[in-house]
């Protein structure tokens, strides 16, 4: 999957917030007595990458379509 920077300026935090939402419930918190106060993500099964990369494509087509009416032009090369 290529990484479109030239889209990041037409996202939004409603779309940051969604994907954090999607992902949440694979984060596992340190027990807290830990030092650290970080955690880790556990492994997504098939299903989820699956949908992660629908997701991804879904929000690709809809950035690129603010992009258009927005007026400016994506840096993609045809």
């Amino acid at each position: 999957m290529k990484l479109r920077v030239d889209l990041l300026e037409h996202l939004t935090a409603e779309d940051i917030r969604r994907a954090a939402e999607d992902s949440v419930h694979r984060f596992k918190p340190e027990p807290h007595l830990s030092k650290t106060g970080t955690g880790s993500l556990s492994s997504a099964s098939i299903e989820e990458r699956a949908k992660e990369v629908a997701h991804s494509t879904a929000l690709t087509r809809k950035l690129e379509a603010r992009a258009r009416r927005s007026g400016r032009r994506s840096g993609r090369k045809s």
